[in-house]
């Protein structure tokens, strides 16, 4: 029997999964599709306090967030990074006092910077940030948040949890779950083999984000069923749209605020919308509304207006939010709500509602603290200062760590040895510079690197995330584990299918049984 089962392979469920782990406590994860392939991987890709928090006066939700922003860079500097976020000052919206008042705050709310520079007020005459934009602006204000692998964020989550003794298993789905006297005995059926499994565990914790209210576990709790609201965010990715390194946090008249991200070196990012969702959960797609609600609100900025037509990308998630009664999604709380189910006697369920990345590590402990009278005898606290996997260096070493790596492998050059070490961390040399020559049936390879499928991603990368990262598909290797996708072509996806499907012949049955989100996916690329 297992101390604690988990349904759902998101961020809170992979990160409470590896809290319980190394605690001491026996954990197993079951995910129906691949990790992150909900809403942890249809995020801004933002580790952030959340500025327009402020307005909605949920100071303890930002002060939280700031401190694990920092907790974070210091625990994933190779998926973590900082960035600067340029606010442009419309002068028909928020008063410039207003938002200076709202950066002072978000500087130094809960002294939750210390590593990250502090806002400022910029000339946009004499800086790059201002060029892109219409000359009308003149003046912004800049200040710093942090830049997020929201998809590698979860897998390093399950990886560390595996290493400290979880059980991850994906492409598994719950097939039904009963409360005994004693237990919880859950029906596990492998998506891919077909087969099914019952296991039991003392506690079950529905981390199965939007699907919490109408998924394996719902209803169950004393006959009711969590307060949970369903909000859709949509994003749309468009060529380069300015040259310089930093963010733009655009105002509209609607109170809502538009990103303007660099993304993936050659594109920008643009997002997010908020609408309220009733729809099927398998079909979760941006609208043309959407899309052109975002073209337009960043169009009254740039000085080049974007269009439906400039998207090359786009992809959408649906957050379950707490039901806090707010008339509009845009002022529902982010913040996390712990559903606790614990009849006297009974073996208790817990329901996690809401919830931001950035508060996911906060989060998981808050849930082992809940959980404590049950577990007396486990460990305490630990993961504010165990680095993820691949991060136990400063970043001040991120440099050099590419640098080495490009002279131990000369043949991934520079750029791709930059993209491994931010994706992988310490674990980029020993994956391409501590082993053999990979395996390759074909002649085109290159030597110790094997098949080149496109972007620099090679058959040694892909070999490394099917053994290590439960990456099954061509989805889940360009979409979540990479972010390659924007960049590598129809030739080379072909390529990686057939290479998957010819070592995982399970890989070709996934694209027809349960993977409703990759083939989603794959449509809404425009490329």
């Amino acid at each position: 029997m297992r101390d604690i089962a988990i349904i759902g392979g998101g961020i809170n469920g992979c990160g409470v999964a590896r809290d319980a782990a190394g605690r001491g406590l026996s954990v197993l994860l079951a995910e129906k599709g691949d990790l992150a392939s909900g809403t942890s991987s249809a995020s801004t890709k933002l580790i952030h306090g959340g500025l327009r928090y402020l307005e909605q006066y949920e100071f303890a939700l930002v002060r939280s967030s700031l401190k694990e922003r920092e907790v974070l860079l210091g625990l994933a500097p190779h998926i973590v990074r900082p960035m600067r976020f340029v606010l442009p000052h419309h002068r028909g919206l928020r008063p410039a006092f207003l938002i200076r008042l709202g950066l002072f705050l978000y500087d130094h709310l809960g002294g939750g910077r210390r590593i990250l520079e502090p806002s400022r007020t910029v000339d946009l005459s004499r800086v790059a940030a201002g060029r892109p934009l219409k000359p009308t602006f003149t003046r912004a204000f800049e200040y710093s948040d942090c830049w997020v692998d929201d998809a590698r964020l979860v897998v390093l989550n399950a990886m560390d949890a595996a290493a400290r003794g979880a059980e991850i298993r994906v492409r598994t789905q719950v097939a039904s779950v009963h409360r005994t006297a004693s237990h919880w005995r859950i029906e596990l059926k492998d998506l891919v083999s077909g087969q099914h499994e019952t296991v039991t565990a003392r506690v079950l914790i529905n981390a199965t984000g939007a699907w919490a209210a109408n998924g394996p576990a719902a209803g169950i709790a004393s006959g009711r069923r969590p307060g949970v609201r369903l909000v859709k965010g949509s994003h749309i990715v468009v060529r380069r749209l300015f040259e310089h390194d930093r963010a733009y946090i655009f105002q509209n008249a609607d109170r809502r605020i538009i990103f303007a991200i660099p993304y993936e070196g050659e594109f920008t990012l643009i997002g997010t919308t908020d609408v309220d969702f009733t729809g099927d959960l398998a079909c979760v797609a941006i609208s043309q509304e959407e899309a052109q609600y975002l073209c337009r609100a960043v169009s009254e900025y740039f000085a080049a207006p974007v269009s439906p037509s400039d998207i090359v990308w786009s992809y959408a998630g649906v957050r379950s939010l707490f039901d806090d009664g707010e008339l509009s999604a845009q002022d529902a709380t982010r913040d996390f709500v712990l559903d606790l189910d614990g009849p006297e006697g009974r073996p208790w369920l817990l329901t996690i509602i809401g919830g931001k990345i950035t508060t996911y590590r906060h989060l998981a402990e808050e849930v082992l603290s809940k959980l404590a009278p049950l577990f007396p005898r486990a460990r305490p606290a630990w993961t504010r200062d165990a680095p993820l996997p691949g991060g136990d260096f400063v970043r001040e070493e991120l440099g050099r760590l590419a640098s080495d790596l490009a002279a131990a492998v000369p043949a991934l050059g520079e750029a791709t040895s930059h993209r491994l070490v931010r994706s992988y961390g310490t674990i980029a040399r020993k994956i391409f510079a501590d082993h053999p020559d990979a395996p390759s049936h074909t002649p085109s390879h290159t030597p110790g690197l094997g098949l080149n499928f496109g972007a620099g991603l090679y058959e040694r990368e892909v070999a490394h995330l099917v053994k290590n990262e439960w990456a099954m598909t061509a989805e889940d290797v360009l979409w979540r584990r990479t972010k390659l996708g924007l960049h590598i072509g129809e030739t080379g996806r072909r390529q990686l299918s057939d290479w998957l499907m010819a070592r995982l012949p399970a890989s070709g049955q996934l694209l027809h049984t349960c993977s409703a989100q990759d083939a989603s996916a794959n449509r809404r690329w425009n490329g």
